[in-house]
């Protein structure tokens, strides 16, 4: 094989030891980087033998050089390689897009704990359960458990303030620990059996709820023992939805499935014996064609910086898995095993993984299929020369021109590309000008754009949408001339009569007339989409700077509260209504907040002299 550089000689002067080689194009760019225990070894399998895989070939041939960098074991090899396919994100290599953020279930300690939804650090004192494979099923958690545990998960200013029961109690779903319906020892009896619960362990909460049953039907109470018995069906109902047969601790399923070039994987989160879902995931496989190969790289890239199981199947036999698998132990301070053919029950789990991550790629696959459809079907409605590979769109939002807010939301043919959507905080423009701050928006966006170069013309739209009719769209392109930016096409979508989707009026740039597309036209369902998104995105930003300024600016007036006492006043009240609702006793319970500047916050809330 010819190479741009003389690879026999550089594999001759490699050493036999564990690290990791990055293969460079001739601009410099990293094109992969791989592991290996023997670099000698496994950098002369590209080079000394013929290569059989078309995309190493393909690779192979833009190989003008190679670095090296030699590690202490095989397990730094591992973790090396890992961070650097995340921070280089090579070509070549299996790109896994992750936001690395897990919900968890959390349960406070407090007197009357709290169980509540959990993202982020676990820096507060309480109990940390998960982690979940999504937001959506930590909600569906937390309401089956409210139905059968009746532990508050309310807010904690809510908690502090309320003076009678809340809907919750009426409906049998909180005991109102908040008015002392329930005495601690009581409550705390729910809060244990909810924990069990979360561990896995509801034969025992079930054996400890009938015995209180038959107790309390004793002692002729039966209020409370069809109370217990109403739970103890809940929790069976729950048990049959949630239980895994005969699993015990800690396990992950991950399963691969493959059609053409795209790739699905799905990891089901097996805890305590429960299963609690499966997060699926379409990396793309780099230079990579066996399923055994991308499953191993992908395992390697999601492990090495999240929470690690006992145990976990994998639907194929990976190689180096020995490998693998001391570097999770090493990692995560238990033994690590990954099973590619268990027996029994687990078998079955793996089945069942497989056939969802069939499921899951083809409405993946389906879905592409339909946003590559719609993009041919504009490129056919405005006349372009070729399909439009990357769309940005902007929005405006303000209320009466307070606080106006811009939105930048990018579409390509994979669909929503979230990573670049952006968001301008948009100052110093006539309330309501909505022409200047648009004409704000798009010089901030492309003015990075330009001082990048040729790297950020590489981000530049093939399509520019604005949202609004002829004069949004002279506001485009006269602040992208001003750029220089010439080349972009600029489309601007107005709302038909009655704002009625469907009527909508489309004017391209250097056109006259407007373009009418049908109701039920392929392209202006990308349209809305893309405007709808937008609209979305910019309303949200909107909404919680408007919110952030109106919790900030009563207090911000106040002498002597700065941003720190400010934001204790907030944090220990639960928010500026309850700051407005204090008694004169509560403010002075605040951190930082003397007896003094107490009577002064409430002296402004109440319209009192100080």
């Amino acid at each position: 094989m010819t190479t741009a550089f003389d690879a026999k000689a550089f594999v001759r002067g490699l050493p036999g030891v564990p690290g990791i080689y990055r293969m460079l194009s001739a601009s410099g760019d990293v094109l992969y980087v791989g592991k290996a225990r023997n670099l000698k070894k496994r950098v002369g399998s590209y080079f000394l033998r013929n290569v059989e895989n078309p995309r190493i070939r393909a690779m192979l041939r833009h190989v003008t050089a190679m670095d090296v960098s030699v590690t202490h074991s095989e397990t730094e090899a591992l973790l090396l390689e890992s961070n650097l396919i995340k921070s280089l994100k090579p070509h070549y290599n299996i790109q896994l897009r992750d936001d690395k953020s897990y919900p968890y279930i959390f349960l406070s300690d407090q007197p009357f704990p709290r169980l509540s939804f959990h993202r982020g650090g676990r820096s507060m004192k309480g109990r940390y359960f998960g982690p979940y494979p999504s937001a959506s099923s930590v909600r569906e958690a937390l309401a089956l458990i409210q139905r059968v545990f009746p532990v508050r998960q309310c807010d904690e200013a809510v908690f502090r303030n309320r003076s009678r029961p809340c809907l919750q109690y009426q409906i049998k779903r909180c005991t109102a620990p908040c008015v002392s319906l329930i005495t601690p020892e009581a409550y705390g009896q729910d809060v244990q059996h909810v924990a069990l619960f979360l561990e896995g362990l509801s034969s025992k909460v079930l054996e400890d709820m009938i015995r209180r049953m038959d107790e309390a039907s004793a002692a002729l109470d039966y209020e409370s023992a069809a109370r217990f018995r109403d739970r103890i069906a809940a929790l069976r109902a729950v048990q049959e939805r949630q239980a895994v047969s005969g699993g015990e601790g800690d396990a992950d399923v991950v399963a691969i499935a493959k059609k053409g070039d795209n790739v699905c994987v799905g990891v089901t989160f097996i805890r305590q014996g429960r299963n609690l879902g499966t997060r699926t995931f379409f990396p793309k496989p780099g230079n990579e064609s066996a399923l055994a190969d991308i499953l191993a790289a992908f395992v390697a890239q999601y492990y090495l910086d999240k929470q690690i199981p006992q145990q976990i199947y994998l639907s194929h036999q990976v190689s180096n898995s020995d490998w693998l698998a001391a570097a999770f132990a090493e990692k995560s301070g238990h033994t690590v095993n990954l099973v590619s053919q268990p027996r029994g029950i687990r078998r079955r789990w793996i089945k069942l993984a497989a056939l969802d991550v069939q499921a899951s790629l083809s409405r993946h696959v389906a879905g592409r299929a339909s946003q590559h459809q719609r993009l041919e079907a504009l490129q056919e409605a405005l006349g372009l020369d070729s399909v439009p590979a990357r769309i940005e769109c902007f929005d405006i939002s303000h209320t009466q021109g307070e606080l106006p807010v811009a939105s930048c939301v990018v579409f390509t043919a994979e669909g929503p590309l979230k990573s670049d959507y952006r968001r301008f905080n948009i100052r110093d423009v006539t309330p309501g000008d909505d022409y200047a701050a648009m004409q704000q928006a798009l010089t901030r966006r492309y003015q990075r754009v330009v001082e990048e170069g040729t790297e950020g013309e590489q981000r530049l739209p093939d399509l520019l949408l604005v949202d609004g009719g002829k004069g949004q769209l002279a506001v485009a392109e006269a602040a992208l001339q001003e750029l220089g930016l010439n080349a972009v096409l600029i489309l601007g979508i107005a709302k038909g009569e009655g704002r009625k989707p469907g009527l909508e009026q489309l004017f391209l740039s250097g056109q006259s007339e407007a373009i009418i597309l049908p109701a039920d036209s392929p392209a202006l369902h990308l349209l809305q989409q893309v405007r709808d998104e937008a609209h979305r995105f910019a309303l949200t930003g909107h909404r919680q700077r408007r919110s952030k300024a109106r919790r900030e600016s009563v207090l911000e007036q106040i002498p002597g509260i700065g941003a720190h006492r400010r934001q204790s006043l907030l944090k220990r009240l639960g928010g500026l209504q309850e700051v407005a609702k204090a008694s004169l006793e509560e403010l002075e319970k605040v951190p930082g907040i003397s007896p003094e500047l107490a009577r002064r916050i409430y002296a402004v809330f109440h319209d009192e002299e100080p």
